[in-house]
């Protein structure tokens, strides 16, 4: 099976208080002497405490349009995913030039050549190695990166494989737009990257293994969330429905997956949970009917960072094992949702 040999995160180098953040919106997004109590109540009801972005705060008001937004992507992308993929290669033992394939991800900026083209020569990857950038996956795509890099070191049980997400959610923050949605996403998202190092069956080392994974696309649902592409950028659709898809179909997606392996709910013992938000977070835990401190991983996550889009869960996934290290031998469960809408879940075996 593939083994999951470690899981590296980087944050933004920028770290703010919520408070700051609310103010920067409000100068932003409200005219002078509007009311801003609604914003101050999506801001705090957020269950955030502080989180990092690319740029100083007063950076993000001399950005012009699309093009000014994408260069200050690449340009603080490639060295926050240099730092992640380093730190993840040292903490699992091996150098660049083990890494036989490099997968990245990201929704927040887009490059050609592609970040991880960018990291070969910076990095001392070899220049053989397999590539895959992959954009529009969201939120969910550190799961889902996990079980793609799983399918293909079931194929090559020799290679060692990478996933890296980097996510600057704070680019896509769209001024003069003091829109329900744009008003909750900047009080929610937060800048910051992940990398996973995988190794195949043959590969001798230590981590949690990936048993199985699982996704799911519902049908209808492509308007609850992704993006609008405008000329100021990326602007956010993020519907009100999603707490109810998740209590709705979450459930049957769970209980059917682990039946497969003989598992039920109670046999988990680490919910690696992404960190959509607080609503969705408690409809994930009424759902499932998860005991108390299922989430606490989670929970913690989100008020130290905010939500990092696809980097979340692979930050979640090292606090588990960092912090509270299931019991060997024990399942755990990754999950995820995203634009499709979608599900993504990944059992593992601690």
């Amino acid at each position: 099976m593939t083994r999951i040999a470690a899981v590296h995160g980087a944050l933004a180098p920028y770290q703010h208080s919520q408070r700051d953040l609310t103010d920067m919106v409000a100068r932003a997004c409200l005219p002078g002497k509007v009311d801003r109590r609604v914003l101050d109540r999506l801001h705090s009801s957020a269950r955030v405490d502080t989180r990092h972005t690319a740029l100083p705060l007063d950076r993000y008001a001399e950005l012009k349009d699309f093009g000014e937004v994408n260069d200050a992507f690449i340009a603080a992308a490639v060295p926050l995913g240099a730092e992640a993929v380093a730190g993840a290669l040292d903490a699992a033992g091996l150098s660049p030039r083990d890494v036989d394939l490099l997968m990245f991800t990201s929704v927040t900026g887009i490059a050609a050549p592609s970040v991880d083209a960018r990291l070969v020569a910076r990095l001392g990857l070899r220049p053989d190695v397999k590539r895959v950038p992959v954009f529009g996956l969201g939120c969910v795509a550190g799961a889902a990166g996990v079980a793609r890099i799983h399918d293909y070191l079931l194929g090559r049980p020799d290679d060692v494989a990478v996933l890296l997400s980097v996510e600057l959610c704070s680019l896509t923050f769209q001024r003069d737009d003091p829109s329900p949605a744009n008003l909750v996403a900047s009080g929610l998202f937060g800048d910051g990257a992940a990398a996973v190092v995988a190794c195949g069956a043959r590969r001798r080392t230590t981590g949690p293994t990936v048993v199985d994974t699982r996704s799911h696309l519902y049908p209808d649902t492509e308007e609850v969330m992704g993006w609008d592409i405008t000329g100021s950028g990326f602007r956010i659709v993020l519907d009100a429905s999603v707490p109810d898809l998740v209590r709705k179909n979450l459930p049957e997606e769970v209980d059917g997956f682990l039946a497969e392996h003989g598992l039920r709910r109670q046999d988990i013992t680490a919910w690696v949970c992404h960190p959509g938000g607080p609503k969705v977070l408690e409809a994930v835990e009424e759902a499932l009917e998860l005991p108390g401190g299922a989430l606490d991983m989670t929970w913690r996550s989100l008020a130290a960072v905010g939500n990092l889009s696809s980097s979340s869960v692979l930050h979640v996934l090292r606090d588990t094992l960092e912090r509270r290290p299931p019991p060997p031998g024990t399942a755990g469960l990754m999950l995820a949702m995203g634009p499709g809408f979608c599900s993504e879940l990944v059992l593992l075996r601690w």
